[in-house]
């Protein structure tokens, strides 16, 4: 078998790091689908308890020895980021239980655009045009997209994810700005803060009012939403982590974040293909917008 020359080679390395990348946009993505598919309003802390509660084991064990490795100052600032964390996926989750996956996977991808907003206004410094106009145009199919079916208020869970969106801006900022984390070990780091937000999860648990215990959910889930939470924790967890871990050292960190900013499509997929969501001729042009918009802001801040 003749063997690749160098100039045909390196390009095929580069797509063989491409795809499982892609694979992770595609199951969170599907992540909306499958978390409004197991949970409702009195499960959404058990649901998180048990997602999460799954996999930190098995991080913990992966990296245990880098884990001890870690400064008092480290701990800290991971602590503190897990907190904010876990405050994402408490808007997230509770969103999406009351509004649709595809609402839900295309308005948290304003976080695109929040982020280099947000770092604008703490450098005190102006984005470009061309950024404010795709901010702009986000923004607009964002509206048309929440009013499928006419000009009505957002919903509840329209308005929830679009905090857990100015939450993931948070948590970005706080992680280049909060020093004593920037050179932390990622799996250590990521660890930390997982751990950090359980530790809110099964805080809030235990307090009354605030739903099914997660005992007794795990204890009523069937075949499917097991199969569901398997797909949540898995896949949409333990799988992206690590193949962004694997990819960024085999490529480029900006081509990992093109690749995962293709989330959204892969949302409205999922909830048009298989949960069977109509967005009508106001929606599908929000969905357009959205895409665009987010797509040319990625670009123009870049």
């Amino acid at each position: 078998m003749t063997a690749l020359s160098p100039a045909l080679a390196a390009p095929r390395r580069t797509w063989l790091a491409d795809l499982p990348v892609l694979g992770v946009a595609v199951v969170w993505g599907g992540s909306y689908l499958a978390a409004k598919g197991i949970t409702a309003t009195h499960t959404v802390v058990a649901v998180l308890v048990l997602r999460f509660g799954l996999v930190l084991p098995v991080l913990v064990a992966a990296g245990w020895a880098r884990l001890r490795a870690l400064s008092a100052a480290q701990l800290r600032g991971a602590g503190v980021l897990g907190l904010v964390l876990g405050g994402i996926f408490l808007l997230e989750t509770y969103g999406v239980v009351h509004t649709s996956a595809t609402n839900a996977g295309l308005i948290i991808s304003l976080t695109m655009i929040f982020t280099p907003l947000a770092e604008g206004v703490v450098r005190r410094q102006a984005p470009s045009g061309a950024f404010l106009a795709a901010a702009a145009l986000s923004v607009g199919g964002v509206v048309l997209l929440t009013q499928g079916g006419g000009f009505t208020a957002p919903s509840l869970g329209d308005l929830l994810i679009l905090g857990a969106a100015l939450a993931r801006t948070l948590h970005v900022l706080l992680m280049a700005r909060i020093k004593a984390v920037q050179d932390a070990d990622s799996l250590s780091l990521t660890t930390v803060q997982l751990g950090s937000a359980v530790i809110v999860f099964v805080l809030l648990a235990s307090v009354p009012g605030t739903g099914d215990s997660p005992w007794a959910v795990a204890a009523d889930f069937g075949v499917g939403e097991w199969a569901g939470l398997a797909f949540l924790s898995v896949f949409c967890t333990l799988f992206a982590f690590f193949v962004q871990m694997w990819a960024v050292r085999r490529t480029s960190p900006s081509r990992v974040s093109l690749l995962l900013g293709t989330e959204p499509l892969w949302a409205a997929a999922a909830g048009i293909a298989i949960g069977g969501e109509r967005l009508g001729v106001l929606g599908l042009a929000g969905v357009v917008l959205v895409l665009a918009g987010t797509a040319w802001g990625r670009r123009a801040a870049a």
